[in-house]
């Protein structure tokens, strides 16, 4: 009886690395896809987190015990617990090399992404400093932009009155980049729950 009570132990310290693995790699998950994200206007802390959780979490109650019985296949002699924990570490650590090879490969689609933002802002900001009013031109350091589209943007600044802004479009796939006064005068805000 004691030796089976150490046979089991032994087994379960070998096979205890499951959920060690996905505390850990939740939080390193969520820091990769923050730092390197897969979607072109990045990813915020809070939702990398979630991503991250909610994917490692169905790979560890989903996926895992489904790999644990082609792991007791090829290895009869695990129980079915370790065989379930081996699957499911293996497949957490495959999730977190995924989403670093997912973020390099999508590095470049960021990094234009990025220029193309800086391009607007400098597009934007040259239109305001010669068309906008001067209360408008006082306050450029409080302007915003959404993109609405590829290569099309939003940027606002606000006026003196409240839900209030001076706006214009951007289009960036054209060389000069296309400005254009926008004569709806709601702030990105309220604008972007108008815009499907």
């Amino acid at each position: 009886m004691e030796r089976a009570s150490l046979t089991r132990l032994r087994w379960r310290l070998r096979g205890a690395w499951m959920w060690p693995a996905f505390v850990v790699l939740t939080v390193v998950d969520a820091g990769i896809l923050h730092a390197v994200p897969i979607a072109a206007d990045g990813i915020g802390l809070v939702p990398a987190a979630l991503l991250s959780g909610f994917a490692n979490l169905l790979v560890v109650a989903v996926v895992a015990p489904l790999s644990g019985r082609l792991v007791r296949r090829r290895r009869p002699d695990l129980p079915k617990a370790v065989a379930t924990d081996y699957a499911g570490a293996t497949l957490l650590a495959a999730v977190t090399i995924g989403l670093v090879l997912g973020g390099l490969l999508h590095r470049p689609a960021v990094e234009r992404a990025q220029r193309d933002l800086r391009v607007q802002a400098a597009a934007a900001r040259a239109f305001l400093l010669t068309e906008a009013p001067p209360a408008v031109r006082a306050r450029l350091g409080a302007a915003n932009t959404i993109r609405l589209a590829g290569g099309f943007y939003r940027t606002c600044v606000p006026e003196a009155r409240p839900r209030r802004a001076f706006c214009v479009f951007v289009r960036t796939n054209q060389n000069p980049p296309v400005v254009r006064a926008d004569p709806d005068r709601s702030p990105n805000a309220e604008y972007r729950t108008a815009v499907p």
